[in-house]
C-alpha cells in the first residue's frame, strides 16, 4: 500500500531560538528523507515534532493526508524509532529486551534469530543489556527495527558508535528497507551517500 508523510508549515522555537519556521516536506513510499546540519541545529528535535513527542508552535503533520494529532496511536504504531539512547533495560538479556518490543507493536515476518545473526549479535543474546558495547547496543536497536512491521523508520545518527562495518550495514539496512517501498527519517550531521529517491532538509 502506498502511505505518504508530510509537514506543512512546520514552526519550533527552543527558549527564543527559532529552530525553523513554515517548513514544509514531503515523502511517500519508497523515499527517504534527510535532516542534515551540525549539532545543536535543530535535527533531534524536528525528529521528535514529527513524532509528535514534542509539540510544534504551529503546523501541521500529515499521515496519509490525516493530521497526526487526530491518529496519534495509530502513527506511533506504524512508525519505530532509534534514537542515541536506546532504551532497553540494561538487566534484561537483549533477547528479553526485543521479546518485551516484539508484545508493542505489529511484528514482521523475519526469523529472529537471522536477524541477529546478521547483526552479528546471536552469540551475544544471553548477556544483560548492560554488559554490551555503545556499538553492540546500537546493533541491538536495529534489531528492533527489522524485527518491526512498522513501515516508517526513524534514525538519529544512526551511525553513531558503529565501526566501518557497522556503517555500511546501516546503509545496507535503509537500502532495502526503502527498496521495498518503506519510509525513512534520518538525521545525519554528517553527508549520507545512498543510491535512493532523498529529500533533503538542511537545518541551520
Amino acid at each position: 500500500m502506498s502511505i505518504k508523510l508530510n509537514g506543512s508549515r512546520l514552526t519550533l522555537f527552543r527558549g527564543e531560538r527559532c529552530l525553523f519556521r513554515d517548513l514544509e516536506f514531503a515523502l511517500n513510499s519508497g523515499e527517504l528523507l534527510l535532516l542534515e546540519g551540525r549539532n545543536g541545529s535543530g535535527k533531534t528535535s524536528l525528529l521528535r515534532a514529527i513524532a509528535g513527542l514534542i509539540e510544534l508552535e504551529s503546523g501541521t503533520v500529515f499521515w496519509n493526508d490525516e493530521p497526526v494529532r487526530n491518529m496519534r496511536q495509530l502513527f506511533q504504531n506504524s512508525m519505530v524509532w532509534m534514537s542515541h539512547k536506546v532504551g532497553f533495560k540494561g538487566d534484561l538479556t537483549l533477547v528479553e529486551n526485543l521479546q518485551f518490543e516484539a508484545k508493542l507493536r505489529l511484528e514482521s515476518t523475519r526469523d529472529f534469530d537471522d536477524v541477529l545473526q546478521r547483526l552479528g549479535l546471536k552469540k551475544l543474546k544471553r548477556l544483560p543489556f548492560r554488559s554490551l558495547s555503545a556499538g553492540q547496543q546500537r546493533r541491538v536497536a536495529l534489531a528492533r527495527m527489522l524485527l518491526s512491521a512498522a513501515p516508517l523508520w526513524m534514525m538519529d545518527e544512526p551511525a553513531s558508535n558503529l565501526d566501518a562495518q557497522g556503517r555500511e550495514l546501516v546503509a545496507t539496512l535503509l537500502s532495502e528497507h526503502v527498496g521495498k517501498g518503506g519510509m525513512a527519517i534520518v538525521a545525519a550531521h554528517q553527508d549520507v551517500k545512498l543510491d535512493l529517491p532523498t529529500h533533503r532538509i538542511a537545518l541551520q
